[in-house]
């Protein structure tokens, strides 16, 4: 059975994905130590739900980057390479930084990483691992 969740759009886009999700802060500058050309393993050691996992073309599902001043510039970059996650689905309000990363990664590459934020902690607590989720252009998104 499916679930809708509706959250705020920052970038829009229409996708359908498998999920990986974090009840932890998303440290970007340490998850993406190691992104190459098409490919990333998570290298926060600090993150364990995500740890050693492939972050590239799935649904990060998340409450909130955390880290460095740095984290907008490392997720527009991932784009760049070809490393980024597909989507990102933040529970919580999203930072500036992250919002930053995200729209410059829609408008300077053809890599666009679709981002919704305010999905609220149901949408984390029901959210698992390889959940098939579809995101919508206006927010809307289906979890089964």
């Amino acid at each position: 059975m499916s679930k809708i969740f509706k959250g705020r759009v920052v970038v829009p886009g229409c996708v359908t994905l498998k999920a990986l999700v974090t009840h932890s802060g998303f440290n970007t500058l340490a998850s993406y130590k190691n992104c190459k050309e098409g490919k990333n393993i998570c290298t926060d050691q600090n993150n364990k739900e995500l740890y050693g996992k492939s972050t590239v073309g799935v649904a990060l599902c998340l409450p909130q980057t955390i880290g460095s001043t740095t984290g907008g510039m490392v997720l527009f970059n991932s784009s760049v390479t070809n490393c980024n996650p597909g989507a990102l689905l933040f529970s919580k309000q999203i930072d500036s930084l992250a919002a930053a990363g995200a729209i410059l990664a829609s408008v300077w590459t053809d890599n666009k990483i679709p981002t919704i934020d305010n999905l609220g902690n149901e949408f984390l607590d029901y959210v698992k691992d390889g959940m098939t989720i579809t995101i919508k252009d206006d927010g809307e998104v289906v979890v089964d």
